[in-house]
């Protein structure tokens, strides 16, 4: 089935269909859009491949651990939305698939970038790029501003920090409070953990994005001399060396997650790819 049916986007006085959802429902529907992205052969899915996807290690900010109960209620809400269809045809086991173009009244690359931000959440621009081109092509930060700017006009993406460098963006589906606490997150500036400025523009999709700014602060750090202190001796590094060292320390480590998330979405995919082919008997 095709991820993107013909999309007629809503006139701007056209009612608004979506509407904030609980942290279970925002991951039902991002596993069925991104499924239906990257796996289109086992998408529509079933109610047990979509706990799966939900529990996944890989590309999921909060990890969950849900049962198979929890997302079938989950469906249920999705589905009196309009969010969620049931699919006729497949046999005894119940299929699924989203609605969301029309729900959210997006297109095909601005899908990918809310898939992202439902399964992950708050995250910079240069994050938010890398992994949204696993989807849709978006060659670097100069393609997705634009994306961002018309999910923003629609009231679907807000902007948690500053526009510029290490811009940190996250979809507006949250319940109110779940907001006000995200705010707050961000109100004494950009936090700690989100300290990598993501992919630098102009960065090939699908690259990891912590390399090129980790060799450049590797570079800078090697290159300057060491720090005189009062005695003019060499005191040992300097404040701003030591805070290079930190962020690279930070890119590093965000490297190794994302390499890790490639690694288990390599691995999921072709356990999910031999499972179809045996129940195909092929």
């Amino acid at each position: 089935m095709s991820d993107a049916p013909s999309i007629v986007q809503p006139s701007p006085d056209a009612p608004r269909r979506w509407q904030p959802l609980g942290a279970i429902d925002r991951r039902v529907a991002g596993v069925l859009a991104e499924k239906a992205k990257t796996t289109p052969d086992i998408y529509p899915m079933s109610l047990n491949a979509i706990c799966t996807g939900c529990n996944q290690k890989s590309n999921r900010d909060p990890l969950m651990q849900l049962e198979p109960a929890d997302v079938e209620e989950s469906l249920d809400r999705l589905r009196g939305l309009g969010a969620v269809g049931l699919v006729e045809g497949y046999g005894r086991v119940a299929k699924y698939r989203h609605y969301l173009y029309e729900w959210l009244g997006v297109d095909k690359v601005e899908m990918a970038v809310m898939t992202e931000l439902l399964l992950r959440g708050d995250q910079t621009e240069g994050e938010l790029r890398s992994r949204a081109a696993r989807m849709e092509p978006i060659a670097d930060l100069a393609a997705l501003r634009p994306v961002l700017d018309s999910l923003m006009a629609k009231g679907l993406v807000i902007s948690l920090t500053p526009e510029g460098r290490g811009h940190a963006v996250s979809h507006a589906l949250y319940r109110p409070q779940e907001l006000e606490t995200l705010r707050a997150k961000y109100a004494g500036g950009r936090p700690a953990d989100l300290a990598s400025d993501g992919a630098p523009q102009g960065a090939p999709a699908g690259a990891p994005h912590a390399l090129p700014s980790a060799a450049r602060a590797v570079q800078a750090a090697a290159s300057r001399p060491p720090a005189i202190g009062g005695d003019g001796l060499g005191g040992g590094p300097s404040e701003a060396i030591r805070r290079e060292l930190d962020n690279l320390r930070t890119q590093v480590a965000q490297l190794r997650r994302d390499l890790d998330e490639s690694l288990a979405d390599q691995r999921r995919l072709s356990d999910e790819l031999r499972t179809l082919k045996d129940a195909l008997g092929a």
